[in-house]
């Protein structure tokens, strides 16, 4: 269960522009993820995670967090979605990166987990795309790949 509150603390802060788009974004996160992922936000980012009933090691670089897996933040110069499994899984960013350049929608602005808008069009027009690639890893696969990567 999420804590809205938190979250709501998140959008209240963010700049008039940005609000809707990282509220559409945050929209179709909580419903493109599987069941399973639990909503929290720390006042910097809002954070789709395993929670600790369904993974008790928690993340390997601080085990009392939840195993982080969707992060969405706001600085001043972009809104980023980082998402641990494009970085951790090979097939789920090749995947990505095709309805990416079948959407036409330019080259992404991404490192290896964390996609960039500058521009709050560009994030909505990219939303259908977010959202078929949030779909496609459960919470078990998304403990799977991790203990894979970064436990292996």
């Amino acid at each position: 269960m999420a804590d809205m509150k938190e979250t709501q603390a998140f959008l209240d802060d963010l700049s008039a522009d940005r609000k809707a788009p990282v509220q559409a974004l945050i929209d179709v996160i909580r419903g493109n993820l599987p069941s399973g992922f639990r909503e929290h936000a720390d006042g910097r980012m809002v954070h789709f995670s395993v929670p600790h009933s369904l993974y008790p090691a928690g993340y390997h670089c601080n085990p009392k967090q939840p195993l982080p897996f969707i992060s969405v933040a706001s600085t001043k110069g972009h809104v980023a979605l980082h998402h641990m499994g494009l970085y951790a899984d090979a097939a789920l960013l090749a995947s990505f990166q095709t309805d990416w350049a079948q959407a036409d929608l330019g080259n992404p602005d991404m490192g290896k987990g964390c996609i960039r808008f500058k521009k709050m069009a560009a994030l909505e027009q990219a939303l259908p795309v977010l959202g078929a690639t949030l779909g496609r890893m459960s919470p078990e696969e998304w403990i799977a790949r991790y203990e894979a990567a970064f436990k292996g």
